[in-house]
């Protein structure tokens, strides 16, 4: 696999800023983020989705159409990036606005956790899906949350107001939100499931 930075954005709620794209490799977009981009002046490596509108989009754009309704935009766009050897990606975008699709985008970061690195950001924070071992530096005071997908048991924290030792959280029963940060490297660790991190960009 290719070590190289992805920035991809979604059509859920646009960024109110953008990182420095000079320090990704590849940007792209599904075909209803692509707007964002081009107010923005930004020029994607490719675009991809259904394309089930009239639209026309710029001709020396890169589009790759992918009209499967089996699958969403979301997962089609990672099937791209995992078979050209992609597998760093920073996800934009894929929360906010109807949230069926923001769920949908936690299943389909489930389904491709095994394969690709994949990180969230959005308005508010980050969020991720961790590994059975995560140790995140940069963190004290800031808000800190746990949420299962659905299940994650021997749930252990350091660092954290509210420490959990050896728990299980189960979505619909028990889940972490609005925990807080202690100090400046937090370590989450966890036996089975899936878990995740989701973490604010403000300190209190």
């Amino acid at each position: 696999m290719i070590n190289k930075k992805v920035f991809l954005l979604l059509n859920g709620e646009p960024p109110l800023s953008l990182p420095d794209l000079s320090g990704y490799d590849v940007i792209c977009a599904t075909d209803g983020a692509y707007h964002y981009l081009e107010k923005h002046q930004i020029t994607p490596d490719f675009i991809s989705g259904d394309f089930d509108s009239s639209e026309q989009f710029p001709e020396h754009l890169t589009v790759i159409h992918t009209p499967n309704q089996d699958y969403s935009d979301f997962d089609k766009v990672l099937k791209i990036l995992h078979d050209k050897n992609y597998i760093n990606i920073d996800v934009f975008g894929a929360s906010g606005q109807e949230q069926d699709h923001f769920l949908g985008n936690l299943h389909t970061a489930v389904q491709w956790h095994s394969k690709l690195e994949l990180k969230f950001f959005d308005n508010y924070g980050f969020y991720f899906l961790a590994k059975n071992q995560t140790v995140y530096k940069g963190c004290k005071g800031k808000h800190v949350s746990l949420v299962p997908f659905p299940k994650a048991t021997g749930v252990v924290t350091r660092g954290l107001q509210y420490p959990l030792d050896n728990e299980t959280l189960h979505f619909g029963e028990r889940i972490g939100t609005r925990n807080r940060a202690l100090e400046d490297e937090i370590e989450i660790s966890f036996q089975t499931g899936n878990l995740f991190i989701f973490i604010n960009s403000t300190t209190d």
